[in-house]
């Protein structure tokens, strides 16, 4: 059996291919990861891949390509690092970051990033290929590995990832270098990457693609330029292209031949009058139009020119090609000056040169150095591209740059006409000689991008005797053949007849160089024209270069030539680097040959040119040193003053590229092995005369070049001790001390009077620290650093602040910490203490701060690790500059930033300069620092004042701007070296200032640091990538974790101490905690125990823990903090920490209560997250307004999440919800004019402003929720106090909007909104939703699919549940998501409105919808055994009713159920409803008809056809069958009553019937009558069926009056029939007819007269200035669909129709939602739902319509959906006075016109079995006033009026059992005196609103804090009619018309 050997040397590999993994410990790999390899065994590997460390498995070998790797930690926790190039690492694991990344670019859509660095990653990997490959040169792997890093670089700033540190394209490691480099680094990069480095170089890129004209048909010629239109000169060579005869280029495969780029163009060329000139030369005949003819010579004549601005490619796009516009002159003379004319606009002498004539060029600016461009624009420059160069030398002049260029400009010329009648056409000739006269081959270049020729002809103007040219060449002639050499001009007349010859007349020349040696001046010359006709007279150059050449050298007496007229002017200028124009220079270079004038060249040396001496560095540098040599005594003075000359003019910056060449002069090519000491003595002398010199001006010059001196001194003295073996070495030395003391001497001197010796001074020690080097190669490095030591502290330290000196000064320490010799730490150690002096003095006083810094990185960055003297300097630095460097970075940061933002980088720069040199300085110092600086502080205020500082100065550290957020290396370091730091400090804060020397603002310091340390987002690693993470744990651990362990070591040794940080520290320590590392959170926790214990012992309770823990948590978990897993440890770990604690109860308290915020909290954070407004969003605000009202009392926060809620609810268009969560804040304020402080977006203002500010836009949101009825209240409170301060505009305003309420009422149409019963079942739900049901109020026209869909979006993960059965506690407990959706249908509270005759049904369908408590749901079933011939008997309904915490609408579309009840329902009581319904809706329909509301007569006739259809086959006979057979009464004798009223309803129901057709054939259309006709005789039938011939005489004789369409019946008048006394009561109840539906709603069990009662009370007269609190009935109304409580619906099917579980499939719902708060404010809007006199006492509803099958309903009826309205049918007198039982009296009323009267009862409000009534009485005015007033009413809602409501077939009845016992009380019978028609009148009285009537403001009695309304015994009366509260003129007026005083202020918001 082989065994498992651990490998050596195959420790590292990259996978090949995927392996699955498959056998038995196998490793699963994919192919590219990396593997670190443990053991080895027969062909198998087993590891783990890198960045699953954990898991370990075998893989086999030939899946892994090895690479070679070093090993740390050998052994069981050993490291593997690759030992392959850095690049390639980075590389590597850079692209495996990028690739995750990439692909969630694709997944947000950010597609053009995507594609970009999709390039860019294909680009590195194959780059990555060449550089693993090992083909490429040194240069060229140097260029992909900078090109490798830039793209990095860029994908990382895309992809906001960090900034890596890098030297020479490697990333460095932050541990091996100092913090102060690494800043460095990371500055440079930055500024690297933020503001590239302007350059100052540019070149012009052209491209000629064509020449496009419809004339051409000639070869041309094309000429760029640069062209400067200030100096009027050009600034370049021209760059030349031959076109063919189609404008193309002729030679199109030569690419330098059509491309050229013009160079070394300085910023000051970008100009906009600096212009890119074309000139275009045609080759042809003379004439453009000229026919051919025999002679085939050809001319050069001018076609065009074309002009464009540099400036304009600026900001042109430079891939778009131009089209250049060609112009032609319009006289031929002008040619030379068009392109003037064409950039000044001069129209007259130019025009276009055709209308399609244009030049395709591509242009492009190119910036940087050349070869820079050759690196970029590779392809550029190997396609070939010719180089123009600018004319004369560039800016700057480079020592190895060769040239020897002559441009000649030919300019002018003057001729005469030679005896001809008109002028010639003149054409030049040029030609370049040697000295026999021998054309020189190709060296006449007429422009770049053509190779030279031989000669060139000038082009060509007609009868031109004065032609300009303006042309412009090039004589590239060697230096060798310059001398002797001329140049040729030959003139010739260009005939166009005689066949075209050229005849010669003359010529002209000029040699270029003199006898002495100069070379042609520079200038314009007037050149003589010579007569020559024959060409053979120019054979012979030796001839006429005797003869004058330029009119300018004629001698005196040669008058005849110069009177001569012919001239031609030339200019010319030379571009060389060896010859020269200048004598003076020629004569000192010459000096040997005339010694006699070496004085005069010395002198005149200093007035030449600079350019002319750099060409001749070396020559003249030899010169001065020979003369030193051989007369030192003579010239040593001149030739040092010559030298400094030179010298000081390499410091210009045109030339200082050439102190390269001096440098290379000195070390090689210097041979004045004597001239040192006549440098001394001179230099000497200089710096001895400096204190009594008047003008320092030259002795300044002579110490600028002080550096240059001593380099010839140095290296004189080298090669004569060389040469002589190290002779006169003491004198030397000696030399150079007493050289050093004149210096010192001279720099000790103070100033007297004004300033020179200052100046010269600084000028000194700016060249000083240059000699360093130089010195060292004689010297010791003790020596030199003596002389230096010495040298700077002997200058005077007196000086004032703004001296200049003083910046000199530390300019100098500068380049002396810079330098070599400080390198050395030998010399260190001399020089640090004097550097630290002035670094120090520099620093307090806040000077130069820029300069300190970087001469303070200098120094921290030659620190070395480990390094013994490095220890003791760090010693020396800080006690010198800690302190001092820690009060700067203070000051620094605290500075106030200056208005420019320009300065703020240096700002930043010195900022971050300090604190990487305080960080360098922290991470040295070891405990011996640490120990000695602690000892320096002799007092305690010492040591706090600097730990203070040091605490600060932390904070300022790690402030998210500190460093620039990619800067997550500088900030782990930043951290690392504070968190160390700390560790020491903490001892010294433990030992100096706890007990009786205790410093809060020590400790309290040093908390917050720790706080903030922790908080840091670069600290969070739970946010980076794993590979990230796992870097940082390795390198410093998690720093968070070993900081939470400090500070509660330092919290336990607090001690009593610890309640001076109680409650300032919870705050911060709770965000501590929420941080999501488990270990600090235990750590950190405990800690909160403490604090509660600390505190009850101080105080006997820790509210002050619980306020501040409350507080903080909001705004912390808000910004994203926290988690599940936090709240779970929260309570765990304080839960186990207080077990044992006296406090137990308290603690579990807050505990409780911090745990339950904490779930709300994260609840709502998790809802906010989502995108659009939903349920979840507003159900969960709901929660937490409610926690923090209701069991925290926090105001400000309820405020706050008031206003979130309302923000909510309008953006998801929620006015009403909207108007009530503003109505909570508008309750907590007073009408007082108590000033507010400005809150959210309030400003400040009164808080009677800021009422009436809350009161419009409540009703402005009413008013666009549909919400009318509630916005009236609000309008009449405000309008009330615009009364009483009688501001009647604004008075006026709010009549006029309340007036315009009702209107709306009455005209707009509201929709009435279905409502859903939701259960959110299983633990995945939010804590808020969580096992608990609501009901929800849909959206207008939502049905329940429609809502079960939205259900299922917005809880995507929820399962439906298929049953409306309540879930057990597996569904409860279950980690899932189940939803429980059903219809419910409303049961409004009684409500006054509707019991009214003539109250319109758009009044009505609100009360039916709004302010409802109480819904219900029904289930049919049947029990027992099932009759299949009659399925009635056995039919039951279990009837399941909802409460709620709160009434809807409200605060939220949905609210919790509180109370669920359900009953059932037998057979009979099932019947009753169904017929009671059927009969409801036939009353409807037939009132609706006769007052003419239906458009047409069909739904009447639907609803008889159904009913009559279905009684004759059998409808009610079935429930005959059923219940009316003497079995069933046998077996049921208590149903006696019931069936007693069955049998009325079905007598009731046949009158109503008969009725009916009565109507229903007075509007029938002629075509319906058989229809009618049939009708009739089914009735018939019907009756015979039912064995009625003749109606009861107390059906008969009652009126069939129908009030507002609501029969009598209902489930108040089951009650009756059920008393055991009732029985005999049957007959004599009053006729069904006559029962108006007061209580068909009902949710008590009123009689019917006490409900009519109650419903009197709660109306108000109008003439009152009161307002009633009654609860709110919002609007929002929607469409009623065949689940609401609508009258609308005619159908009885069973509650299959509902979407009952219990039936078949198609009926099913899936889900439903509906959501509502457990804890809701209490206020006057919304009662408290505790207050058992403000509650109805739910009771069993009975269904009218659902679960019953009516037998009296046929198929087409049920599909009728009438419209209710009220009515009354127009009985005869005498039936009203008929021998039935009487009609149940009508409210009771009386009064006069002229008066309000208002009923009063006595009766008790809340809500009983039993109603007790008393006869009414009509109170005096005085009386009425009282009794209306808000403080003597009580709070009325709907559940004290029973209730009303039209058909629906939700329609409620209670009929059950022994539940409903109220006993019928009749009123006197005078209650009922007077005609039908005045009831009818009375019925129409306006209602009150169901929304309670508001608080009057100025009552005198304020409403308790509670916002909850006691109860009043007392209701309000009913409003009279309109026509009653019209005052007599002489009534006299009430007492609450006069102003009344202001209401005393309650306590309400402060806010």
């Amino acid at each position: 059996m082989n065994m498992w050997i651990p490998t050596e040397h195959e420790k590292y590999g990259v996978v090949l291919a995927s392996f699955r993994g498959t056998v038995q410990h196998g490793l699963p790999l994919e192919i590219g990861d990396t593997v670190q390899i443990l053991e080895k065994c027969e062909g198998w590997y087993r590891g783990f891949v890198l960045k699953n460390p954990n898991a370990k498995g075998i893989f086999p070998c030939n899946y892994i390509h090895l690479k070679n790797a070093h090993i740390k930690n050998k052994g069981q926790f050993e490291t593997v690092v690759p030992t392959e190039d850095s690049v390639i690492t980075e590389m590597t694991s850079t692209l495996r970051d990028w690739g995750a990344m990439w692909k969630q670019l694709f997944v947000k859509n950010e597609g053009d990033l995507f594609h970009r660095l999709w390039h860019v990653m294909n680009e590195i990997l194959d780059l990555r290929r060449q550089v693993l490959v090992g083909h490429l040169t040194h240069d060229r792997m140097r260029d992909v590995k900078q090109h490798i890093t830039a793209r990095l670089d860029w994908g990382n700033e895309q992809l906001g990832l960090d900034l890596v540190p890098r030297r020479e394209f490697s990333m460095v490691d932050p541990d091996e270098i100092s913090v102060t480099e690494l800043y460095r680094l990371m500055e440079h990069r930055h500024r690297k990457k933020e503001t590239p480095t302007p350059v100052s170089t540019h070149h012009l890129f052209v491209h000629l693609k064509s020449l496009m004209s419809s004339n051409l048909g000639e070869e041309l010629e094309v000429f760029f330029f640069i062209y400067d239109s200030r100096e009027n000169k050009p600034l370049s060579e021209r760059f030349f292209v031959k076109l063919n005869k189609n404008g193309l280029p002729k030679f199109p495969e030569k690419t330098e031949r059509q491309c050229t780029l013009f160079v070394d163009l300085g910023s000051g060329d970008l100009r906009k009058d600096v212009y890119i000139v074309v000139h275009i030369i045609r080759i042809g005949r003379m004439g453009a139009g000229e026919k051919k003819n025999t002679s085939n010579v050809q001319y050069r004549r001018p076609f065009g020119c074309a002009v464009v601005s540099i400036a304009d490619l600026l900001t042109a796009d430079s891939k778009d090609d131009h089209l250049l516009k060609v112009y032609a002159c319009n006289t031929e003379s002008d040619w030379s000056q068009t392109h003037d004319n064409i950039i000044k606009k001069v129209n007259s002498r130019y025009n276009l040169s055709g209308s399609n004539t244009g030049l395709a060029v591509a242009l492009q600016l190119l910036h940087g150095d050349i070869e820079q461009l050759r690196r970029e624009y590779m392809v550029l420059f190997t396609r070939g591209v010719s180089i123009t160069k600018k004319l004369g030398f560039s800016d700057v002049i480079m020592p190895g740059e060769m040239r020897n260029d002559l441009y000649i400009t030919l300019e002018k010329g003057e001729f005469e006409k030679g005896g001809k009648s008109v002028a010639r056409n003149v054409e030049v000739t040029v030609y370049a000689l040697d000295t026999d006269g021998q054309i020189l081959k190709g060296f006449v270049a007429v422009g770049s991008g053509e190779p030279g020729g031989d000669e060139y002809h000038t082009f060509v103007l007609y009868h031109n005797n004065s032609p300009r040219w303006a042309e412009l060449i090039k004589l590239p002639i060697p230096v060798d053949m310059f001398r002797g050499s001329h140049v040729r001009f030959e003139f010739r007349h260009c005939s166009t007849k005689d066949k075209g010859e050229k005849k010669l007349f003359g010529f002209s020349f000029v040699p270029l160089m003199q006898e002495d040696g100069r070379t042609l001046p520079d200038g314009t010359h007037e050149l003589i024209v010579h007569k020559c006709e024959e060409n053979a007279n120019l054979q012979d150059c030796a001839r006429y270069l005797k003869l004058p050449f330029s009119k300018s050298n004629l001698p005196g007496n040669n008058q005849t030539v110069k009177g001569t007229k012919e001239s031609l002017w030339i200019t010319s200028f030379l571009c060389s680097t060896k010859l020269t124009q200048n004598g003076d220079m020629l004569d000192l270079l010459k000096w040997r040959a005339h010694p006699e004038r070496i004085s005069d060249s010395l002198s005149k040396l200093k007035e030449i040119d600079g350019s002319e001496i750099v060409k001749f560095l070396q020559d003249t540098l030899d010169t001065l040193f020979g003369i030193l040599d051989e007369s030192s005594q003579r010239y040593a003075l001149k030739v040092f003053d010559c030298l400094v000359h030179i010298i000081n003019l390499l410091q210009d910056s045109k030339f200082e590229h050439f102190k390269p060449v001096m440098d290379t002069y000195i070390e090689s090519h210097f041979a004045g092995a004597l001239s040192y000491r006549d440098l001394i003595k001179v230099l000497k002398w200089y710096v001895d005369r400096i204190i009594e010199a008047d003008r320092q001006e030259h002795i300044q010059q002579v110490l600028k070049a002080t550096e240059y001196i001593f380099k010839y001194i140095i290296q004189s003295r080298r090669l004569f001790a060389l040469a002589t073996g190290g002779q006169s070495e003491e004198e030397f030395r000696c030399c150079m001390h007493e050289l050093f003391m004149s210096i010192r001497f001279f720099l000790s001197q103070e100033n007297k009077g004004s300033r020179p010796i200052t100046q010269t001074q600084a000028v000194f020690l700016q060249q000083f620290p240059a000699v360093y080097g130089e010195l060292l190669k004689l010297f010791t490095v003790r020596e030199v650093a003596t002389f230096v030591r010495e040298t700077l502290g002997s200058l005077p330290t007196a000086s004032q602040a703004d001296c200049p000196l003083e910046a000199v000064k530390l300019h100098c320490i500068t380049k002396t910490v810079e330098s070599q010799l400080y390198t050395n730490p030998e010399s260190r150690c001399i020089l640090l203490p004097v550097v630290l002096r002035l670094l120090q003095a520099h620093m307090q006083e806040q000077r130069d701060l820029v300069t300190c810094a970087h001469i303070l990185t200098c120094m921290l960055s030659l620190l070395k690790k480990d390094d013994a003297t490095a220890s003791e300097e760090v010693d020396l630095i800080v006690e010198s500059v800690l302190g001092v460097l820690l009060r700067t970075i203070l000051e620094v940061s605290n500075r106030p930033q200056p208005a420019g933002p320009t300065l703020r980088p240096q700002v930043q720069d010195v900022t971050g300069e300090f604190v990487s040199c305080l960080l360098a300085l922290l991470r040295h110092m070891k405990d011996r620092h640490y120990q000695q600086l602690l000892q320096r502080f002799t007092s305690k205020d010492d040591l706090r004042d600097f730990l203070l500082h040091i605490f600060t100065v932390f904070r300022i550290l790690i402030r998210p701007e500190m460093f620039p957020k990619d800067w997550t290396v500088m900030r782990l370091v930043t951290n690392n070296i504070i968190i160390t730091t700390v560790l020491y400090l903490s001892d010294a804060l433990r030992k100096n200032f706890l007990s009786d020397k205790f410093d809060y603002k020590v400790w309290d310091s040093y908390f917050c640091l720790s706080v903030i340390f922790i908080n840091q987002s670069c600290l969070q690693l739970e946010t980076f990538s794993a590979s990230k993470r796992k870097k940082i744990l390795e390198k410093y651990g998690d720093m968070r974790v070993m900081m939470g362990c400090e500070i509660f070591s330092m919290w336990q040794n607090l001690g009593e101490h610890k309640l001076s940080f109680i409650p300032a520290m919870i705050g911060p320590f709770l965000e501590v905690t929420l941080v999501p590392q488990p270990d600090l959170r235990n750590v950190m926790i405990p800690i909160f125990h403490d604090m509660m214990d600390w505190e009850q012992r101080r105080s006997g309770n820790f509210k002050q823990v619980e306020a501040k823990l409350i507080d903080k948590l909001d705004s912390l978990m808000s910004e994203g903090k926290g988690d599940e897993t936090y709240r779970e440890l929260f309570n765990s770990i304080l839960l186990k920490k207080i077990e044992r604690e006296t406090w137990r109860e308290s603690g579990i308290s807050l505990i409780a209560t911090v745990t339950r915020l904490m779930e709300r909290l994260l609840d709502y954070r998790d809802c906010m997250k989502l995108g659009e407004v939903d349920g979840k969003k507003i159900g969960c605000t709901v929660s937490l307004l409610n926690f923090y009202k209701t069991e925290l009392n926090k105001e400000e926060m309820y405020i706050r999440y008031i206003h979130k809620l309302y923000d909510l609810h309008l953006k998801a268009q929620n006015y009403t919800e909207a108007s009530y969560t503003l109505l909570l804040y508008d309750e907590l304020l007073e009408w007082s004019e108590r000033p507010l402080r400005e809150f959210l977006s309030y400003p400040m203002q009164s808080e009677w402003q800021r009422k009436e500010y809350l009161h419009l836009t409540i009703i402005q949101n009413f008013d666009r929720g549909k919400c009318w009825e509630n916005g009236i209240i609000l309008c009449r409170e405000l309008a009330d106090q615009y009364e009483s301060y009688y501001d009647y505009r604004n008075l006026s305003k709010m009549r006029m909007m309340e007036a315009s309420f009702y209107d709306k009422i009455m005209d707009q149409q509201r929709l009435e909104p279905e409502f859903f019963r939701v259960g959110f079942y299983g633990k995945k739900f939010p804590f808020f939703l969580r096992n608990k049901e609501f009901v929800c109020r849909g959206h207008d026209y939502e049905r329940l699919e429609a809502f079960q869909q939205r259900m299922l979006n917005e809880f995507p993960h929820a399962i439906a549940m298929q049953h409306a059965n309540q879930p057990d506690q597996t569904i409860y407990q279950a980690e899932a998501q189940y939803l429980q959706i059903y219809a419910v249908t409303p049961i409004p509270d009684s409500q006054d409105v509707l019991q009214r005759d003539g109250v319109p049904d758009n009044i009505k369908s609100f009360y039916k919808v709004n302010h409802i408590w109480r819904f219900r749901y029904d289930r049919p079933f049947h029990k027992g055994t099932k009759d299949k011939e009659n399925e009635f008997k056995s039919l039951w309904v279990e009837r399941t009713t909802l409460t709620l915490v709160q009434s809807l609408p409200g605060i939220s579309r949905w609210f919790e159920v509180e109370r669920r009840e359900l009953v059932e329902v037998s057979p009979l009581e099932n019947a009753i409803e169904v017929i009671e319904n059927k009969n409801l809706q036939l009353r409807t329909l037939i009132t609706q008809c006769q007052t003419r509301q239906m458009q047409n007569i069909n739904p009447l006739t639907m609803c008889l056809n159904g009913v009559i259809d279905a009684a004759v086959n059998g409808g009610l006979a079935r429930y005959q069958e059923a219940f009316f057979v003497k079995d069933y009464i046998m077996n049921h004798p208590e149903d006696g009553d019931k069936i007693g009223r069955l049998r009325e309803l079905m007598f009731e129901q046949a009158h109503i019937l008969e009725f009916g057709l009565t109507v229903h054939e007075k509007f029938v259309p002629q075509d319906m009558r058989p229809l009618h006709k049939k009708l009739v005789d089914q009735f018939h039938l019907m009756k015979s069926s039912l064995g009625i011939q003749e109606f009861p005489a107390y059906v008969r004789a009652s009126p069939i009056h129908f009030t507002n369409g609501s029969p009598r019946a209902g489930r108040n008048s089951a009650p009756n029939i059920m008393n055991p006394e009732g029985g005999a009561r049957v007959v004599s109840r009053r006729s069904p007819l006559s029962y108006p539906a007061v209580n068909r709603y009902s949710s008590s069990s009123l009689s019917s007269q006490a409900s009519n009662e109650v419903s009197n009370i709660t109306g108000q007269s109008e003439s009152s200035d009161e307002v009633f609190n009654m609860q709110p009935s919002p609007s929002t109304s929607s469409l009623s669909s065949n689940h609401s409580a609508s009258p609308n619906v005619t159908s009885s099917a069973p509650s299959s129709a509902r979407g009952s579980p219990q039936l078949s499939d198609k009926h099913k719902h899936s889900r439903e939602n509906c959501l509502s708060p457990r804890e809701r404010p209490c206020s006057a809007i919304y009662p408290n739902p505790l207050d058992p006199t403000q509650r109805p006492v739910p009771h069993p509803a009975g269904d009218a319509s659902m679960p019953r099958s009516d037998p009296n309903i046929s198929t087409p009826d049920k599909v009728v959906k009438p419209a209710p309205s009220s009515w009354s049918l127009d009985m005869p007198p005498s039936d009203f006075n008929g021998k039935g039982p009487p009609v149940p009296p009508r409210p009771p009323y009386t009064g006069s016109p002229a008066k309000t009267t208002r009923s009063q009862s006595p009766v008790m409000t809340s809500r009983s079995p039993q109603k007790i009534s008393a006869p009414p009485f009509t109170p005096s005015p005085t009386e009425c006033q009282t009794t209306g007033l808000v403080s003597n009413s009580p709070v009325l809602s709907g559940s004290y009026s029973s209730g009303i409501s039209s058909l629906s077939r939700c329609s409620v009845s209670e009929a059950s059992g022994t539940e409903n016992t109220s006993t019928d009380h009749a009123l006197p019978n005078s209650a009922s005196s007077g005609s039908d028609e005045l009831i009818r009148r009375e019925n129409k009285t306006p209602p009150p609103y169901s929304i309670h009537e508001r608080n009057n403001p100025r009552r005198q009695v304020p409403l308790p804090p509670s916002l909850s309304i006691p109860p009043s015994i007392d209701a309000p009366p009913i409003p009279p009619k309109p026509h009653q509260i019209r005052r007599q003129d002489t009534e006299p007026r009430r007492p609450d018309q006069f102003p009344r005083p202001r209401p005393i202020p309650r306590k309400v918001s402060q806010l």
